[in-house]
């Protein structure tokens, strides 16, 4: 059995000032932010945000997994899950309404690759089913994301997206789906207006 390795910059810890000038940053950028301990608590942080009711899309991230999101809204929570209603159509003949079931909820939530000192987010995906929804579609987008995902630029911000990411999703990627993964598409959000977008961060390692 192999063991994958990536830079150890990319999943070291940042200390407090630049968690705090980070999230002054991201405030100054429209984005609403709060910073949390650990998994249960980012939990809590996000399930909080949401009416009972509302239709929540979890797209694909071992960071809702880890933190038990994805479960807290797919398995018989009180919300209308847009990921099973998706994946209940046949994709054949109804890939135009899964896509817009997917892209429109009244709350996304997903993770982002990273986050530069500067209040950007930084998202890879390889079909981009997922950034439709964070970029325009979705009412409400949360993010939760672990400390070790902030980096000093954009330069960094795509190093940790080949040199980190990538490499994990694709052994993930291989194990579950039998195939490769890619980045074929990078979505950078510099500005939102307030209100649309809220990032939870944990004070952790979590997800890739």
């Amino acid at each position: 059995m192999s063991t994958i390795t990536t830079p150890d910059r990319f999943t070291t810890l940042p200390d407090e000032p630049m968690i705090a000038a980070t999230v002054t940053a991201l405030e100054e950028h429209g984005f609403s932010a709060e910073v949390v301990d650990g998994l249960d608590a980012a939990r809590k942080a996000v399930l909080d945000h949401i009416p009972h009711g509302a239709s929540v899309m979890t797209n694909t991230s071992v960071t809702l997994a880890e933190t038990g999101i994805a479960d807290a809204i797919n398995d018989g929570g009180p919300y209308d899950s847009a990921r099973n209603k998706m994946f209940a159509l046949d994709f054949a003949t109804q890939s135009q309404e899964m896509k817009a079931m997917g892209s429109q909820p009244d709350y996304a939530l997903g993770s982002v690759h990273a986050i530069t000192r500067d209040g950007t987010l930084v998202i890879a995906s390889a079909s981009g089913s997922q950034l439709a929804s964070y970029a325009w579609g979705a009412a409400n987008v949360i993010f939760v994301v672990g400390a070790q995902k902030l980096v000093p630029t954009l330069t960094a911000a795509h190093e940790r997206i080949y040199q980190h990411s990538l490499v994990l999703e694709d052994a993930r990627a291989i194990a579950a789906y039998g195939q490769h993964s890619s980045v074929g598409k990078i979505l950078e959000i510099h500005q939102e207006l307030p209100g649309r977008i809220h990032i939870v961060l944990i004070r952790q390692v979590v997800g890739f």
